[in-house]
This record gives C-alpha cells, structure tokens and sequence, in this order.
C-alpha cells in the first residue's frame, strides 16, 4: 500500500509520499516551484536520499539564486540572452531576472504552487499540484497554468508530469524542464554515466547554442565521470537504447535511472564546482528556445501541452 501525508521540518512544509511495502519516500515542497525536496530509497538498513537538496530554509533563500536545486522550470529553461525575443511578429523582453541582464529558468522557480489533490491506494501515491501563471511579467504576458503530477509507483519509480494549459487568447511559446540535482554522498569523481546520445548542442562561451550540432559518444557506454565538467545540452536518442540515461555509484552499489518520454528530447547535465552532486535535467528544449526554436513548443489558445519524465532508484 501508498499513502501520503504532510508534515514541518527545517522551515518547510512537505507533502509526502510513500510506498509503505519497501520504504521509498517522495518529499515535494509546494511553497517553492513544486520542489523536489527528497527522493528516499532502501539502502541496507536504512534509506538514502538521492537528491542534493536546501538542508533548510535559510540555505533555500542563501542559495537559490546560484543553483536553483529541483526548481520548475517554465516557461523557459535555461539562458535567454537579454531576455529578448520574437513572437508571432512581436518583440517580448523579460523582466524578471536573477541579476540585471541574467534571464535564466523562466518565471516559476520561485512561486508557491497550490496542493490540489492527494491520493494513494494500493498502486501509487501522488499529488498535483498547481501555478496559475496571470501575465504580469511584460516579457511574456501569457496567462497559462501550470500543473505538476508526482506519482510514487512501485520499485521506487517516480514519474512527474508538467501539463501546461493556454490561458491566453493566442498562442504561446512554451519550453518547459527540470532542474534536480543527484548524489549518493559519494563524490561524482567516483561516479559513472552514460546516456542515450550522439549529439551535442555547441554553446559559445555565454553556454548559449550557437546553432551547430556536433558528433559526442563520450557517454554512450557507462564511463567514469572523474575529472569531467560538463554544463551541455546533449539531444536524446529514444530509439536504440532501453533508458535514455543512468548514474551509477560503484561503491555504493546505485543506479539513477531516467526515462523522460519524446516530449524531453534534450538531456542536460552540469557537474558545480564542488562536484558532490550532479545535476541531470530534462528539458523540451536547447538553451534559448525562444529565439533558436531548439525544441520550442507553440501551445494553441484554450489547449494544452503534456511533458513527462520518469525516475527510478535501486541499490544492489
């Protein structure tokens, strides 16, 4: 059996969901761009927690900004330089900004979504929750929902839905993604990876496409991540491969297995500094959709666009 039930800890409130049979916990904070707060898995005796996350509320509101940890990412992703762009014939600048001229991750990684519904039975637990998105930013003055499905499943499986609904009265440019970052507590040096690709997005030196397509197999087989930096856009290949990317933890004995469907047809990866963790997003898009078109999607007025992603843990 599932259930699921909230509670305080660290300055959060947390909605939980669990599967009571082997232990897995979900935790998601609404108040804070639907965040995937913890991914507990069964390890040995006790659980882990695969996901980098704010140890508080004070390292949230600290830290945000700089990594934006499991925030929602909508309606952009990624980098808009100036945070200009065209659309249907018009000029659109953004607004909102981390820092004067850094248009980054879209509109929503800081907003209180709205828990609108909660269940579990014997298959699954899950919550949706809710952002209704009113137009006020000049630069994309699109009224649209946005709506988030986390459902626990068996094996610890979790998959997450984005469903973004038209408001507007005309259609809307839409790039939507994730933002999780990954750890076993081991450092990514001695982790591998492999995903589910043969291409990579080229970047200029502001990691901004520069339109160009270029061959990379580094990780088409698990290989060690020691002494790699990585922040690219990679484009998936969903037809020859069974998972579209995994992490692996030799000395641990885990794997993080991914598998967004067509709707997530770029991977993008970023090791930070510290290399504890690891980021792995999947996005509808390349970094500056609205102006490259990379993966842009055009919702029509009054309808509505679905994008899913899947993640699994296991320890052997």
């Amino acid at each position: 059996m599932f259930s699921t039930y909230t509670f305080h800890q660290d300055g959060f409130d947390i909605v939980a969901l669990k599967d009571n049979d082997n232990g897995t916990q979900v935790e998601i904070i609404p108040a804070y761009s639907a965040m995937l707060h913890a991914f507990r898995i069964p390890y040995k005796e006790t659980q882990l927690n695969i996901i980098d996350n704010y140890a508080s509320l004070e390292d949230y509101q600290t830290n945000m900004a700089t990594y934006f940890k499991s925030a929602k990412l909508s309606p952009f992703a990624c980098r808009i330089p100036g945070g200009t762009y065209e659309w249907e014939g018009q000029q659109y600048k953004i607004q909102k900004a981390i820092a004067p001229g850094s248009h980054i991750h879209g509109l929503l990684y800081d907003v209180a979504f709205t828990v609108e519904n909660m269940h579990a039975d014997e298959k699954s637990a899950m919550v949706t929750l809710r952002y209704q998105y009113d137009g006020a930013d000049e630069g994309y003055p699109f009224p649209y929902d946005c709506e988030v499905l986390y459902s626990l499943q068996p094996d610890s499986h979790l998959q997450m839905t984005t469903t973004i609904s038209n408001r507007s009265a005309a259609s809307i440019p839409v790039m939507d993604g994730w933002h999780p970052y990954f750890t076993t507590g081991t450092p990514i040096d001695d982790m591998e990876l492999q995903f589910a690709s043969e291409q990579i997005v080229e970047f200029n030196a502001q990691l901004v496409p520069t339109g160009k397509i270029l061959s990379y197999d580094r990780f088409l087989e698990s290989s060690p991540l020691e002494g790699i930096p990585l922040d690219n856009s990679f484009l998936l290949n969903f037809n020859q491969h069974a998972s579209t990317c995994t992490l692996r933890d030799p000395k641990k004995h885990v794997a993080i297995t991914f598998y967004p469907d067509s709707t997530y047809p770029v991977l993008q990866i970023y090791t930070p500094p510290h290399r504890n963790s690891i980021a792995i997003e999947n996005l509808s898009g390349a970094p500056n959709a609205f102006n490259n078109r990379m993966g842009l999607v055009s919702v029509a007025a009054g309808e509505n666009k679905a994008f899913r992603t899947a993640i699994s843990a296991v320890s052997w």
